[in-house]
């Protein structure tokens, strides 16, 4: 079972509600088992209340008072853009090499293309390259060289071509 059998049999599963799923092919036995995917809410605490301010307000900022304000507001940071977050598609080790020494596949800044290897993964020791599903630059890398990854995980975030 390849990596794009698996993620397809994740997407069927996910799509037709199976809380758990067993398969047993050959030698390759692949077990999922999901979770609720509600959402914790959490309600406001009710027991305060906003009590209105009753120190004055001056009607018209000093100079100073609005330069401190232009300064607060040039250090917020802008909104950043939609960037776009590849995932692991399974349980594993991740690598960002293909063997230990070598450069890796990509580093923060490359030009991606649909189809490129981002990395690997090592599930029941057999190496799965995780491959690019947007044309873009890599922005950040998000997990470390040998950590152990979940499904679903976050390993680059791509700013997407326009």
């Amino acid at each position: 079972m390849n990596q794009k059998e698996l993620k397809e049999l994740i997407e069927f599963i996910i799509e037709k509600g199976i809380a758990e799923f067993e398969l047993e092919r050959g030698d390759v036995k692949v077990r999922i088992k999901r979770t609720s995917d509600a959402p914790t809410v959490a309600y406001p605490d009710t027991r305060y209340v906003a009590v209105p301010s009753l120190v004055p307000v001056p009607a018209s900022p000093s100079p100073a008072a609005s330069e401190t304000a232009a300064t607060a507001a040039a250090a917020q940071p802008e909104p950043e853009e939609s960037l776009h977050i590849v995932r692991s598609p399974i349980v594993g080790t991740f690598y960002e090499a293909p063997s230990p020494g070598a450069p890796p596949f990509v580093k923060v800044g490359d030009t991606l293309e649909v189809g490129q290897v981002l990395c690997i993964v090592e599930a029941m020791k057999l190496m799965n390259e995780i491959e690019c599903d947007v044309a873009g630059e890599l922005v950040k890398k998000l997990v470390s060289n040998g950590q152990p990854i979940e499904y679903g995980q976050e390993l680059f975030t791509v700013r997407p071509a326009k």
